[in-house]
């Protein structure tokens, strides 16, 4: 495994190159957590074709593994956290969903995505919605500031998912929801594939077994801890991920 730097280089890199063909063309399918075009990765019909074409967008810049707005029970009125928000996809899919009097935030470290989220924020025409450079780590938000955390596939990138789960924490709301869709380790990695940063980045090596996650939201003071697993991909030989839903709830 490569060390902190190493991996959020890695993670930054991939990203921002993928922001750049998204930028040249919109509708290209780009290499994110379903990068092998597996029917088996989760994220085919994942959103709904009319809310896509109200935002003028299509599902091809997800990069994910699946909708978390459709866990979230998003209603109007709430403020919604993306950890990790990308082309910004479900941030201007939640802030619909919390409107009116509701507010969606999303956080990425990625220039090349910020740019590209707030020209799809612009085209969209959607106002409830702010973009914050920032580390899913370290969220530049302050406590108990909102009601919802999501994130689409971005937690397993992250080194150390323990500070994560401790960020949505202390960022959600008492009685606040987290609700993610995220990939799990369901039979252990070889070290050869863990040692991979291509692999990191394209959220492979950095998942972690479903024990681990769910201790993990635990430690954080989360309850009502609920990992569904959706979807699985054996990697010839070398380990078995799974698409998974991952919801909990801040006391």
């Amino acid at each position: 495994m490569g060390d902190k730097v190493e991996i959020k280089e890695a993670v930054r890199s991939h990203y921002a190159d993928a922001a750049m063909q998204l930028t040249v063309l919109p509708s290209a399918q780009v290499a994110g957590c379903c990068q092998n075009d597996s029917p088996d990765c989760g994220c085919a019909g994942a959103y709904d074709d009319a809310e896509l074409k109200q935002l003028g967008m299509s599902d091809a810049v997800s990069l994910g593994c699946g909708n978390p707005t459709a866990l979230a029970e998003l209603k109007p009125g709430d403020v919604v956290l993306d950890l990790g928000s990308g082309a910004g996809l479900d941030v201007l899919l939640s802030a619909k969903r919390v409107a009116p009097g509701g507010h969606a935030y999303g956080v990425d470290m990625t220039d090349e995505m910020l740019a590209l989220a707030n020209e799809n924020r612009r085209k969209a025409g959607v106002e409830n919605v702010t973009f914050l450079k920032g580390t899913i780590e370290n969220v530049p938000l302050p406590d108990a500031s909102v009601d919802v955390v999501i994130s689409n596939c971005v937690i397993n990138l992250a080194e150390d998912k323990k500070a994560v789960i401790a960020e949505a924490f202390r960022v959600l709301k008492s009685g606040g929801r987290f609700a993610v869709a995220d990939m799990v380790e369901l039979e252990e990695l070889t070290p050869e594939m863990k040692k991979r940063l291509d692999a990191w980045a394209g959220c492979i090596s950095g998942s972690i077994p479903v024990a681990e996650y769910r201790a993990a939201l635990l430690s954080a003071g989360f309850e009502d801890a609920d990992i569904e697993i959706h979807d699985m991909q054996t990697l010839e030989g070398a380990g078995k991920i799974g698409s998974a839903y991952i919801r909990a709830r801040k006391p």
